[in-house]
């Protein structure tokens, strides 16, 4: 079977210039920002872990078990799918920055 290659309409980014500090700064804030996220993926999965765990230890509602399972099944999903959207965002902010770019602006604010 054949691939059939997609056409890109935007070329991917060439950063061919020297970053200044506005533009490491903003990598920074994006960059916790990522991080943020994925924390908030943890916690809300924690929480789903909680309630499924408090839902099956209710013993006058056993007909709301499924709900409990359930509630466990969507926490490994979220944490899954923060994992993964903050490992695919990490490398897409890694394709804007060369790493040696950045190690030189921060070797020019050490001298500073």
């Amino acid at each position: 079977m054949r691939k059939i290659k997609i056409p890109k309409i935007v070329p991917d980014y060439k950063n061919k210039e020297k970053i200044i500090l506005r533009d490491f700064l903003a990598l920074e804030r994006t960059s916790l920002a990522n991080e943020r996220t994925l924390f908030s993926y943890i916690r809300t999965s924690l929480y789903l872990i909680l309630g499924g765990i408090g839902l099956i230890q209710l013993e006058s509602f056993v007909t709301i078990h499924w709900l409990g399972y359930l509630s466990f099944a969507i926490s490994l999903i979220m944490i899954f799918y923060g994992l993964i959207r903050y490992f695919k965002l990490k490398r897409k902010l890694q394709k804007f920055y060369d790493e040696d770019q950045i190690r030189s602006f921060e070797e020019e604010a050490d001298k500073e």
